[in-house]
């Protein structure tokens, strides 16, 4: 998956290293979370984020401020909380400081936040495009094999056809 670079390479690397220290190496989730800034140290075991709050009754979703908060306290979307912790909070501290914390309300400096939260949010939801993307490949190999080439036709598919 394509990247931004981190603007602050040495930044990323010692939040992964401090996060990774708190948990210790190469633990997991009963679930399989294996991301540090997810998983969450107990007295005696390891759990993630979204099985703790299944565990006590609460819901698995955040409401991720994705411009950043001090740039739009308003504009939130549901995210699940592990994601929350382990990527989209993680990227906007690569952020410079000025736009993250916008601390005079520079609208300058919102239009940043607005921007950098906008290319935040299509890279993490870009997993699932691709996913869809793959699956449909899948499928559309195996109905050509299954049914035949151009396997499409006589079905309400037809209508899509990109060549009409």
């Amino acid at each position: 998956m394509n990247q931004i670079p981190s603007r602050d390479p040495v930044g990323a690397y010692r939040r992964s290293v401090t996060a990774a220290r708190r948990i210790g190496r190469d633990k997991q989730c009963a679930c399989g979370e294996r991301r540090p800034e997810a998983l969450i140290k107990g007295n005696s075991s390891i759990i993630c984020a979204s099985c703790k709050r299944v565990k006590n009754g609460h819901t698995t979703m955040d409401n991720h401020h994705v411009f950043g908060k001090s740039n739009d306290p308003n504009t939130t979307i549901p995210v699940p909380v592990n994601d929350h912790r382990a990527e989209l909070s993680l990227v906007q501290q690569d952020w410079p400081k000025a736009t993250l914390r916008n601390k005079d309300s520079s609208p300058l400096l919102a239009a940043a936040g607005r921007i950098r939260g906008f290319v935040d949010t299509m890279n993490y939801l870009q997993k699932g495009l691709l996913w869809a993307a793959e699956i449909l490949e899948a499928l559309d190999a195996f109905l050509a094999r299954k049914v035949g080439d151009k396997w499409w036709r006589g079905t309400p598919l037809d209508q899509f056809d990109p060549k009409g």
